[in-house]
């Protein structure tokens, strides 16, 4: 019971993680500097109750990921600035699952026989659709230049969290050792994107709950992973784009036609289809 409980944090943390962000207001660089300041915080706090073991290896692996983080972070903001959360979570979401995959396939070797091959194509059929419809846009040709803009940015958003987690597991590095050193990464990067958008202010000051959310979803998928095993605790992780996507509509006001709210309900259920089954293809 307590693995299924600890599963659960990154869907309730990282899942209303851009919602909250959103209300506390802020653009895009106080939000994701006020991030790394959380979770620099936690990670300083963590360090000296649970002492990690570290080396050289874990460091450079552990900052480069951390740069990574920011990238991803700072440009999915971007994103949901241009075309609302309800649009950009589901499809941030869809492409990372995506991406992560590739690498574990062609890299990783991780599909090794015929069932594990079909359940995986299976998925990425689910994730790809599900990705189409939650950004289906109704024929509103006036955001049509937003909708072109938020989806470059979650394309490099995209590339920065795959840079995140697949450094990681390229150099196997233990993920509570690599926890200070990706804080001091993620907020290093921040910085230096946002130094020249005056990025410290009371809205950065706010975002720093919101880091502080953040590491404790990181916090909770790495006790989960040996409790309930990879595939649980990746799995129980996509759904938090369900209370993402519906706050979006709900709670900040993003307006949907009747079409586009069931292709966006069907979309998210298409989205956390293929991430559980992708889940259990890392079993």
């Amino acid at each position: 019971m307590e693995g299924f409980l600890f599963a659960l944090l990154p869907a309730l943390t990282w899942g209303s993680l851009v919602l909250v962000s959103e209300k506390l207001g802020g653009n895009s660089y106080n939000q994701t500097l006020g991030i790394t300041i959380g979770s620099l915080l936690f990670a300083i706090m963590m360090t000296f109750i649970n002492p990690p073991e570290w080396s050289s290896l874990v460091w450079i692996v552990g900052i480069i990921s951390g740069i990574g983080w920011a990238f991803g972070q700072l440009f999915q903001f971007n994103s949901v600035k241009e075309i609302g959360v309800s649009k950009t979570v589901p499809i941030s979401t869809g492409l990372q699952i995506l991406g992560n995959t590739l690498f574990a396939v062609i890299i990783f070797r991780e599909w090794n026989d015929k069932m594990t091959i079909i359940i995986g194509i299976v998925a990425i059929i689910c994730l790809i659709t599900g990705v189409l419809l939650t950004s289906y846009g109704d024929g509103d040709n006036k955001k049509e230049g937003s909708m072109k803009k938020g989806v470059f940015y979650l394309a490099i958003s995209t590339v920065g969290y795959v840079t995140y987690v697949i450094v990681v597991r390229w150099n196997e590095v233990d993920g509570w050792s690599a926890i200070l050193p990706q804080a001091i990464g993620m907020f290093l990067a921040a910085l230096l994107l946002s130094i020249k958008h005056k990025p410290f202010n009371k809205y950065a000051g706010r975002n720093i709950l919101t880091g502080m959310m953040w590491a404790v979803g990181n916090i909770g998928l790495l006790l989960a992973n040996p409790k309930v095993g990879v595939a649980i605790a990746f799995s129980f992780s996509q759904m938090g784009i369900v209370i993402s996507t519906l706050g979006g509509i709900f709670l900040l006001g993003e307006k949907k036609s009747q079409k586009q709210m069931a292709f966006v309900i069907i979309g998210c259920v298409l989205v956390i289809a293929g991430g559980i089954m992708i889940g259990f293809t890392k079993e």
